[in-house]
This record gives structure tokens, sequence and C-alpha cells, in this order.
């Protein structure tokens, strides 16, 4: 294998001036046979790979970044890789514990407890034309197919997490997992539930990754149909079955939504704003009531969806810095859809684009994204109008000077003229301005609003 890397051929002469059993493995081999550039490097080293790693960094004089003793690991970065030593080993977990039982071994000891058959693949320094594959791992490669070196179950039981990893790569590669591998998911996902060598921000970054995968409706549907989705994430699981008949949408309230996912994800890779869209009809089953006549009805469910946010983050460890943007997205997404009728006012829209502030690009994507139908000129012709909506949005947005918008008149002002002091009253008259400018009574300029301040203090007062 030609690996045409100036670093990799570096540390193989190292490796045989001093005569270390070292090997390139996993990730790395896998992505550079998919032709997928990979900027991690992992080292396999029968013997000591720490020891390896600080004579590596000392001749490309670097320095190690990190040091696992207990686990005979260390890396440092080179350029813009990362490169990993690790000593070959068996593992093996207590189902109690988080801490691994570790015992060095040889190269088909530490192949056989990787977590899939591509990933269990090396290439030695001293034959760099062979591709060690003692599991098949090259026609799995081949067939786009996911299976364990090993029994799954025993692959599962050292690693849970290694459960949803295999949902991650089939979404991430547009690889099949292997029936008997898939079986043994769905058998074992309860260790997922509250196991202690599972935490929740291994969880969540599998989560994460599978949302920021090219289609991520493949891993969703995956994780619904192992029962992982009820697991971790039950509000998205609770959507299946939930129906809607309206004009735009689908009967199947989680089909829908995996389709909003994969609509926005084909326009964005804001991982934000596609967790949005996955979010965005989340209240739907704790809103839905039938009405004769009508069909069943979800109101409210934008508020009470957006309500729910701050215990699904809390849960999930998002980062809270993003909550208030999914929150605003998620409150306003029906907001923009009736602006496609023809007698909207431009207090309406007005409205909007202040209430979106600097988010109405991201709000405009998701509603886009929203609109889905099995009627491909139903959806074309609704998309067409709402090209008309979104224009008009951003002329009015213009015209009016919306961006950050508030009171052309500042509180100081307010207070100096009503002969005020910091107060409730001060900010009565500064929202009764702000509210003028927005129903078009006056311009939204400062000689306008003054002139509206002066007309309305009185009363006010």
């Amino acid at each position: 294998m030609n690996f045409k890397l100036n670093i990799i051929n570096e540390l193989a002469d190292i490796a045989i001036k001093n005569d270390y059993d070292a090997y390139v493995v996993g990730g790395y081999i896998r992505n550079l046979l998919l032709g997928i550039s990979s900027n991690d490097i992992d080292i396999l080293v029968v013997g000591n790979a720490i020891e390896f790693a600080e004579l590596c960094a000392k001749s490309l004089n670097s320095r190690l970044a990190a040091v696992y003793k207990k686990f005979g690991t260390a890396l440092f970065y080179y350029d813009e890789y990362k490169i990993e030593f690790a000593t070959a080993r068996k593992e093996s977990y207590k189902s109690e514990s988080r801490k691994p039982i570790i015992i060095q071994s040889d190269l088909n000891d530490d192949l056989s407890r990787r977590d899939f058959t591509i990933n269990a693949l090396a290439v030695s320094f001293t034959d760099p034309e062979k591709i060690i594959d003692n599991f098949n791992g090259l026609e799995d490669l081949d067939k786009k197919i996911l299976k364990t070196p090993l029994e799954p179950e025993r692959t599962f039981e050292d690693d849970p997490l290694r459960m949803l990893r295999a949902i991650r790569f089939a979404s991430v590669l547009n690889f099949k997992i292997e029936e008997n591998t898939f079986s043994a998911i769905k058998k074992m996902k309860f260790r997922l539930e509250k196991d202690p060598i599972v935490s929740q921000e291994r969880i969540t970054n599998e989560f994460l990754q599978i949302l920021s995968s090219s289609k991520p409706s493949q891993g969703l549907n995956l994780l619904f149909q192992s029962g992982i989705m009820k697991i971790i994430f039950p509000e998205i699981d609770n959507l299946a079955g939930v129906e809607q008949i309206n004009e735009y949408h689908h009967k199947d309230v989680f089909n829908h939504t995996l389709e909003v996912v994969d609509n926005i994800s084909n326009k964005t890779d804001n991982i934000w704003l596609r967790l949005s869209a996955l979010l965005h009809d989340i209240a739907k089953p704790a809103t839905k009531r039938f009405v004769e006549g009508s069909g069943w009805t979800f109101h409210g469910h934008e508020e009470i969806g957006a309500r729910m946010l701050n215990k699904i983050f809390k849960r999930m460890k998002f980062p809270y810095h993003k909550l208030e943007y999914v929150e605003k997205l998620i409150r306003l997404h029906l907001r923009p859809i009736p602006l496609a009728n023809e007698d909207v006012t431009d207090s309406a829209i007005r409205r909007l684009v202040v209430d979106a502030g600097e988010d109405l690009k991201d709000l405009l994507t998701l509603c886009r994204a929203d609109i889905t139908s099995k009627n491909p000129l139903k959806i074309q012709t609704f998309l067409n109008n709402f090209d008309n909506v979104e224009q008009k949005i951003y002329e009015v947005a213009e015209r009016d000077k919306l961006r950050n918008f508030q009171s052309p008149v500042k509180g100081e002002e307010i207070m100096e003229i009503c002969n005020l002091k910091p107060s409730k009253q001060v900010g009565i008259i500064k929202k009764k301005i702000e509210e003028a400018i927005l129903e078009g009574l006056i311009p939204n300029d400062y000689e306008s609003a003054r002139k509206f301040l002066l007309e309305i203090k009185d009363r006010i007062l």
C-alpha cells in the first residue's frame, strides 16, 4: 500500500532502524481504501508504544501531547496530523466499571478486539505492500457491510457504545449493518441505558455525528428500528405512529421529521439548524387533538416544543449556549408559512423579521425543509409561492431598516424628555414607539419616533 504521506514514511524509517514491530491500523487504512482524506493516524506497536512514540516525537522535533501509561498509549501532533500510538493489547470490561482490564498481547488479539472488521485492517512498516486482514475486512469494505470481528454480542459487551458506532458508520459511510450484528444490537440495546461504561457525552457525540452525515435519516431510522432511539431520545421515538393529515405533510410525524432533516441537510452543515429540524415537531404527540371536519390538530406544538428543550439539552448534555437558538427556531417555525397568502400585511412581516433577528435566514431554511408531500407538483407550487414571500420579507427588512431593530429614541432621551428616572414607564414608552413602527404607523427613523413620543407621552404618563 502506497501511503503517499511523508510523515508515515518517516515513522516507518524510525521503526525499521530501531527494530520496532509497528503497524498503521484502523480508520486511516479504511479511509484510504475508501478515498476519504483523514488527519488521524493510528499506530499499533507490538511492544512498548509509549517508548516508540517518544522516539518518534524526538526525531521529528515534536513532543508528546498526552501519555496514558495504564493503557499503553501516547499521542502527538505533527503539522495537521494527530498521531496516536497504542500498545497491542487485550481488553475486557466488568459490567459495573468503565475501566478495562488490559493485558499486553499480539497483533491478532489487538485487531480482534476492534469494533468492526473494516477497522481491523493493518499495514506493517516493514511490509507496506501487504494489508493484514485477519477478519475479512477488505471483503466487507467492498460489500459495504458492517460486521464485528468476533461474535457481535461479545464485541458489544466489551463496549456498548459500539452499537451506536455501528449506526454512525452506516449513516456516514452509507453501509449496511450485517444481519447478525444488527440482531445483537436489538438484543443488547439495554446496555446503553444508564450503563457505567457508557457516558452521556459519548452517546451524544455519536448521535451528533449521525445527525452530521449527508443523509441523517439513514442513521436515525436505524436508531428507531433497533430500539436505541427509545432509550437515548424518547421524544423522537414518540413521533412514530402520530398521524397528521394536512396539505403539505405525510401522515406519520416521525417519517415526516426524517424527510425534513434530510431536506435541511442538503442545504446546511449547521448541526444546530439540523437539530432544530429534528425537534421542530417534538410536541405533536402531546398536543394531538381530533377536530371533527378538520382531522388531527396540534395547536400550540411550536410553543410547547420550545419549552421542552431545556430538559432535553440538560439530559443530552448539548451545549447550553445553543439552547436559545434552537428554541427560537422551533417557536417560530410556523410563522412564515401563512405569509404565502396574498393578503398578508407588512406589519406581520415586520414582526417576524424582528422576532427572528439574526436567525431569519436559518428560520426560512427550516420552513422550506418543512414542506413535504407525496405530490411533487404540490411542493413545487408552494415553494414557488415561498420564493415570493422570502423576497418580500427581505425587501421589508431592508426598507424598514429592521436589522438589530429597537426604538430610534433611546431610554436616556425618553427619561430626559419625560422627566423620568429609570423605571418601568421608560420601557413602556419605548415599547409603544417600537409597536408603532412595526404596525406601520410611523417610519423607522429618529425624527418620526421623537415626534411620536411627544404626541403620546402625556397620555401614558
